[in-house]
């Protein structure tokens, strides 16, 4: 199994179904997420290019698109760290000329696991509008953060999930759902 990961650079649980990708429910998902056809267009475009160019991988791409115009803000495709995403200077500078609650986020997760809490403070950190994490199994969530999130807080929930036998992905969904309630983020899978 290294070898082969090795040999051909993929690993069978991130890759993507591209089928699915390229089928008409997967891309109604994409109508329903804002009001403006141009930008659910990019946000379509942006989710497919990061799906199909980490395919295989633990690689993330991310894409910051204006939420008015559908306009490509910055992207981040070239990053070698596995699940995790890293902010060059550039996308910094380019990030901080727009007012807050103007950008939208949209990034791979190889996983496709829920967001993280990373992700959630991230998303107030820079006063996105929303985030979208579209996951290679082809489920997508959006999320919002009002508040930042102790990452051990977060550890804590799941850890108490995990021990009632939860999966991980089971207990993050629950975690994540905790700190919904308590008003902290707000989250949804796209269906």
């Amino acid at each position: 199994m290294a070898l082969e990961y090795q040999r051909y650079g993929r690993n069978k649980d991130t890759l993507v179904n591209k089928t699915y990708i390229e089928g008409g429910e997967y891309r109604r998902k994409f109508d329903k997420l804002t009001d403006n056809s141009e930008v659910n267009k990019a946000l379509y475009d942006c989710a497919k290019k990061a799906l199909y160019h980490r395919s295989g991988t633990e690689l993330e791409d991310m894409y910051w698109i204006d939420g008015e115009t559908g306009k490509i803000i910055a992207k981040e495709i070239t990053g070698t760290n596995d699940k995790q995403v890293v902010y060059s200077a550039k996308t910094v500078k380019k990030l901080n000329k727009y007012e807050n609650g103007k950008i939208i986020a949209l990034h791979s997760h190889p996983g496709s696991m829920p967001p993280s809490i990373a992700d959630f403070n991230s998303c107030l950190k820079h006063g996105y509008k929303c985030g979208y994490i579209v996951c290679h199994d082809g489920k997508i969530f959006m999320y919002k953060s009002k508040s930042d999130v102790r990452d051990s807080l977060y550890s804590l929930y799941i850890g108490e999930f995990v021990s009632e036998g939860k999966s991980e992905y089971d207990a993050q969904i629950l975690a994540l759902s905790k700190l919904q309630k308590s008003g902290f983020i707000d989250f949804m899978e796209v269906k």
